[in-house]
């Protein structure tokens, strides 16, 4: 059963290929760029007369593909992603590995982390992955887009290199954060500590955070100096646990509020959990 779709796809795509607007680099022409740093690995190649080509890897998240045509209307039909041999490997059958609609905007095709890790496993094989669309410019054409494999192995290497170097977390996991409290409590505990180093973690690294902002919050249950006492004590020990840990105390802007700013109405034990809290807010120039 598997033998017989296998030939019906190889089929299938010869003749489509034969009859298709196709898009690819030459062997001579095709090249992968890396750009490497702490906060991201972006593999990319330029597809002439096209567009590009991206894989990227930020910091605290999955791998996740984009093929980035420079016009938007080229996968109004959407497009289908198959893992085909290149022209030096005769015998091997073509893969399925997607299909997709493009975005509205951009019109860029965006595939899923691990369709984008078989694309990867396919390009280390010497296979290009290609997405076929049924109309072209709203034409009766139809369109071949391939990512060629030429020169991807080195330049894996390379990106798999950047990855062991990647941040656990990305400005966006930690610019806003809520440590929560159990009630008349101000002690961190262990799994806080954690979050805060993660947070201390990225500020050392990212030199654009130039602020961080501390508020402690209360829920409404007693008194209100004394939910007020409580919200500074529980800021004042998330500040001092981040000096601790080697931030600037200059960055660092220390506030208390009580019971004045919940997050939810103070109803129920639930919601009271909520609003026993100290955010954490990070600030880039």
């Amino acid at each position: 059963m598997y033998v017989k779709f296998g030939i019906a796809l190889l089929s299938l795509l010869l003749s489509f290929e034969i009859s298709a607007v196709t898009f690819r680099s030459s062997i001579d022409d095709a090249k992968w760029e890396l750009e490497a740093s702490k906060f991201s690995c972006r593999l990319s190649q330029v597809i002439p007369s096209f567009g590009n080509a991206e894989f990227e890897r930020e910091a605290g998240e999955d791998l996740r593909f984009t093929l980035k045509p420079t016009e938007n209307i080229h996968f109004s039909a959407g497009a289908k992603l198959v893992a085909e041999a290149a022209p030096w490997q005769p015998g091997i059958s073509p893969r399925f590995i997607g299909s997709y609609k493009p975005e509205e905007l951009t019109g860029y095709l965006q595939v899923k982390p691990k369709q984008a890790k078989n694309m990867l496993a396919a390009l280390y094989k010497g296979m290009m992955p290609t997405f076929t669309s049924p109309e072209w410019y709203g034409t009766n054409e139809s369109l071949r887009v391939a990512v060629s494999a030429v020169n991807f192995q080195s330049a894996y290497d390379d990106y798999v290199l950047c990855t062991t170097g990647l941040l656990p977390v990305n400005f966006r996991q930690v610019a806003r954060t809520a440590v929560l409290f159990p009630s008349a409590q101000w002690r961190l505990s262990d799994a806080s500590r954690e979050r805060l180093d993660l947070i201390a973690l990225y500020v050392k690294n990212d030199d654009s955070v130039k602020g961080i902002y501390i508020d402690g919050h209360s829920d409404s249950q007693g008194r209100r100096l004394m939910n007020r006492d409580m919200s500074k004590r529980r800021a004042e020990e998330v500040t001092a646990y981040l000096i601790s840990i080697g931030l600037d105390p200059n960055m660092i802007t220390t506030r208390y509020h009580g019971e004045r700013y919940p997050v939810v109405p103070n109803n129920s034990k639930k919601n009271r959990d909520r609003n026993r809290r100290v955010t954490i807010r990070l600030e880039k120039e």
